[in-house]
């Protein structure tokens, strides 16, 4: 049965819809550790305009694009733990199915949608991945492709990519069950949740999204429902016009469906990955569909808040390849993302006013059109008729007054306070709620929820000050926001308590009173590496390269006399810390010293794929070309690749000068400087 117009979507004729708990078993890697060394730098994000592309444009998309972008991704950690050598891994799901559809949710990694399956056609209608291996895409490190993912935070994938989310069962709005998940986002400190509801009969997913501010300033908000398809499709939306975003950071408006002599409305006519944000008219429907040859495919609605539409391509050239097959399994397709978003673009931040909340209603199911209509394309009227044609489809079979009375719906139901717990994600909204005293209806943070990471916080909240630990360890993380460092300029002046004022203080742009804390801290502290390292960082920082170096040297001397080597915490210190510390010494051209760096790394640190990167960045450094040759021709993969990193070329320029980069290490993602972007 296909919901048409007539029978409201939201009319219960039989409790049908299923939500139980399953496993799925695929090859894949574990996470590994959180980096334990605070991210003090700069935000590493690919999506930022330069500053030429910021002139002409849209008041409302100029103002969105300036308003409050992300610096760093504290209180967050880096995730890079990783590897790239695959076993079986079981990763806990949640079904949810009614006789039309099946929808497989991962709880353990940020509640994404793994599968959307429609029974009566045995599609898939989503890429779903055949691995779970992680990249450096995230924010804050790990991510993977595939499925549906709820990106939250700030420009780039959320940082809660790899992470749990709490999940429980809920009733739906037609009085059957209802999936809900929810969870404390901490780069922005909103709670957010995403309802998952299959009215019977219905070939189309709802998804209910409330994010909420509870603090008594607004809050810039982004939100982007990413969508990973196959890329043998040709992707349609309600627009003539796109701005066009490349890895050059360049931003322009552009036609749809043809620019540069190509259309780009098929995923592998673009050369290198670009995005392309579409400019939808304000009172159309918003809608986005990708459709194979024969017509049949996905198509996604909402309710008109989620305004934007965008196209994620890889491309067909030598880099976005390398990064489908660095992604998945060589030999399995690649993929394209259609996304649905908040602003026009992923540049943007909306503004969420005080005790504000922003909420809407998304659909997803399968459609069929014309494949003859659809993948016409001679001429601007036949995208218009393509265009009309999808429109018309989607109509019969999801009236937009439907989504509109699914929404009305839903949104009682937002209240609701979940049933049976089904996962359980971090604890850090229940301390948040323990501060404020909030009451958040419908998704609560219960004390129990609290775990050992919000055990010191919490102690600090109720006696005015941060335990000192019982052992020498690395240090846990670190609170940021403003409550959290007004409570640590009060504590009494312990170690512990001045290392994470001055990571608080760093996070709000007073690197002199961070300095400060960290020097006071250094004077009393039993380990004296953590200081060490984060003044080194505010060394680099403000140019004192050669003083920056001799921090981090005597913190790597400190890290070696005190770590323990039998454990994961501390062999991910060293890791850590020992990269940043070649890296400072090369720098500033002290090869030797970090030679005796190199050589203290733990060996299974030396074997991973980016210690072979630095290995052979230290042979160049000595000048030992050939050896630094042999690194690569040996063969290595760096794991924590970042997106668009460009490390590699370069260093093989250096190793290699006038050689041909092997594919094999060719992830470029934007064309050459003399050549215009594609």
């Amino acid at each position: 049965m296909v919901i048409g117009a007539g029978r409201a979507p939201w009319r219960r004729e039989a409790d049908v819809t299923i939500v139980r708990r399953e496993v799925l078993t695929l090859p894949g890697v574990e996470l590994g550790p959180a980096n334990p060394l605070p991210p003090l730098r700069t935000l590493d994000e690919m999506h930022e305009l330069d500053e030429r592309s910021k002139e002409g444009l849209p008041l409302d998309m100029s103002r969105q694009i300036g308003y409050r972008p992300l610096r760093s991704v504290l209180p967050e950690r880096i995730l890079d733990g990783y590897g790239r050598d695959r076993a079986p891994v079981t990763l806990d799901t949640i079904v949810i199915e009614n006789d039309r559809l099946r929808a497989t949710v991962l709880p353990g990694l940020g509640g994404r949608i793994a599968s959307l399956f429609h029974k009566p056609t045995g599609r898939e209608l989503l890429y779903r991945n055949p691995v779970f291996q992680p990249a450096d895409f995230a924010l804050n490190g790990a991510w993977f492709s595939g499925g549906i993912e709820w990106n939250i935070g700030a420009t780039g994938h959320t940082t809660l990519s790899c992470a749990p989310v709490h999940a429980a069962r809920v009733t739906a709005p037609d009085g059957g069950e209802m999936l809900r998940l929810w969870e404390w986002e901490r780069l922005r400190d909103l709670p957010f949740q995403v309802d998952l509801w299959l009215p019977d009969g219905s070939d189309f997913l709802y998804v209910g999204v409330r994010i909420r501010n509870p603090h008594e300033k607004p809050a810039p908000v982004y939100w982007w429902s990413n969508i990973a398809v196959p890329e043998e499709r040709r992707v349609l939306a309600p627009a003539a016009e796109a701005w066009h975003f490349g890895y050059e950071r360049s931003l322009r408006r552009v036609p749809v469906p043809e620019f540069d002599g190509a259309d780009r409305t098929y995923p592998l006519n673009s050369t290198y990955p670009a995005d392309y944000f579409y400019e939808v008219e304000d009172g159309r429907r918003r809608w986005i569909a990708a459709l194979d040859d024969a017509g049949h495919g996905l198509v996604q609605t909402s309710t008109d808040l989620l305004r934007g539409r965008k196209l994620f391509v890889w491309g067909s050239g030598t880099g976005g390849r390398r990064w489908q097959r660095w992604l998945t399994e060589p030999g399995t397709g690649g993929y394209a993302e259609i996304q649905a978003g908040l602003a026009r673009t992923q540049l943007e931040h909306v503004r969420l006013e005080a005790a504000g909340e922003f909420s809407w209603l998304e659909a997803y199911g399968p459609l069929t059109a014309s494949a003859e209509t659809v993948h016409s394309h001679h001429s601007q009227a036949d995208w218009d008729g393509a265009v009309e044609e999808v429109e018309r489809r989607l109509a019969e079979a999801l009236p937009r007054a439907d989504v509109d009375a699914a929404y009305a719906a839903w949104r009682p139901s937002a209240d609701t306070e979940p049933g049976e717990r089904l996962a359980v994600g971090s604890g850090w909204g229940a301390l948040e709620v323990l501060r404020t005293g909030e009451k958040l209806t419908g998704t609560p943070f219960d004390e129990a929820m609290l775990g050992d990471e919000q055990a010191p916080w919490r102690e600090l909240l109720e006696s005015g000050a941060l335990p000192e630990p019982r052992r020498v360890g690395p240090p846990g993380p670190s609170l940021v926001a403003p409550a959290w460092r007004d409570m640590l300029e009060t504590a009494p002046a312990r170690p512990l308590s001045e290392y994470h004022l001055g990571v608080a203080q760093w996070h709000a742009g007073d690197r002199a009173q961070a300095v400060r804390s960290w020097e006071r801290g250094l004077e009393l502290a039993p380990s004296l590496w953590p200081f060490l390292r984060c003044l080194a960082v505010a060394d680099a920082a403000d140019g004192h390269a050669e003083r920056a170096a001799d921090r981090y040297t005597e913190a790597f001397d400190d890290l070696c006399a005190e770590r323990r080597d039998d454990g994961a915490v501390w062999v991910a210190a060293t890791a850590s810390l020992g990269r940043e510390a070649i890296s400072a010494l090369l720098a500033v051209g002290r090869v030797t010293a970090a030679r005796g760096v190199w050589d203290r790394l733990h060996a299974s640190t030396r074997a991973r794929g980016r210690f072979r990167l630095l290995e052979a960045e230290l042979l160049v450094a000595e000048g030992e070309l050939a050896a630094a040759r042999a690194v690569f021709a040996a063969g290595f993969e760096v794991a924590d690749l970042r997106e668009g990193a460009e490390t590699i070329g370069e260093l093989w320029a250096k190793a290699a000068p006038g050689e041909p980069l092997p594919d094999t290490y060719d992830f470029r993602m934007r064309p050459p400087a003399s050549t215009p972007a594609d």
